[in-house]
C-alpha cells in the first residue's frame, strides 16, 4: 500500500514540473542572467517607433516619452552606446523602439536617433545620448531622477535642445 500512495504522490508533482517546462524557465535578461521573460520598456516598447515629445516640468520643458515621462541621459554612456544593464536598466529603464523613432511636438527629428543594445534591442537616443525613464517617476512632469548620481555616473533629464538639464535650469 505504501508504493501505491509514493507513485500516486509522485504523479501530480511530474504534471506540474512537465507543465513548468512546457511554459518555459525564463529568458535571457539585458544583463545576461536566466529570470523571468525580460519585457519591452514601458515607455516606448519594440514592437512599433516611440514617439518622443516634449513635455513641461518643474525644472522647465524636458524630453518625454511616448507615455509623458520624462527622458534622461545617463553620463556614463559613451559614443552613443549604453552603459545601463541588469539592475541599472530596471530602476533606469531604456526606451526601446521598433523602428525609427518618430519626433512628436517640438522635438527636432535630427536629433533623434537609435543604438544597438547588447541584448539586439534598438534604444531611442537623443542629441547622440541613449534615453532612460526613472522608476521614481510615476506620472508626467516630474523629474524625480534629476541629477541623481547611481550606477557610476550622472543622471540629467534633457530639454528639447538636446542638453543635459543640470541644477534644475536650463
Amino acid at each position: 500500500m505504501h508504493r501505491r500512495i509514493t507513485a500516486f504522490a509522485a504523479v501530480p508533482l511530474m504534471a506540474i514540473a512537465l507543465i513548468a517546462a512546457a511554459c518555459g524557465g525564463g529568458s535571457k535578461s539585458a544583463s545576461g542572467s536566466s529570470g523571468p521573460a525580460a519585457k519591452p520598456s514601458h515607455t516606448g516598447g519594440t514592437a512599433s517607433a516611440a514617439q518622443v515629445g516634449v513635455g513641461k516640468s518643474g525644472i522647465g520643458n524636458v524630453v518625454v516619452a511616448p507615455s509623458g515621462l520624462t527622458l534622461y541621459l545617463f553620463e556614463k554612456d559613451a559614443a552613443g552606446s549604453s552603459a545601463c544593464y541588469g539592475s541599472c536598466a530596471v530602476d533606469w529603464p531604456p526606451l526601446l523602439t521598433g523602428s525609427k523613432p518618430l519626433a512628436g511636438m517640438g522635438i527636432q527629428s535630427s536629433l533623434l536617433g537609435e543604438t544597438r543594445r547588447h541584448d539586439g534591442t534598438e534604444q531611442v537616443t537623443y542629441a547622440g545620448h541613449p534615453v532612460y525613464n526613472f522608476v521614481g517617476d510615476a506620472t508626467p512632469g516630474q523629474t524625480n531622477g534629476e541629477g541623481l548620481e547611481e550606477f557610476g555616473g550622472g543622471w540629467d533629464a534633457l530639454s528639447p535642445a538636446g542638453q543635459k538639464i543640470e541644477g534644475g535650469s536650463q
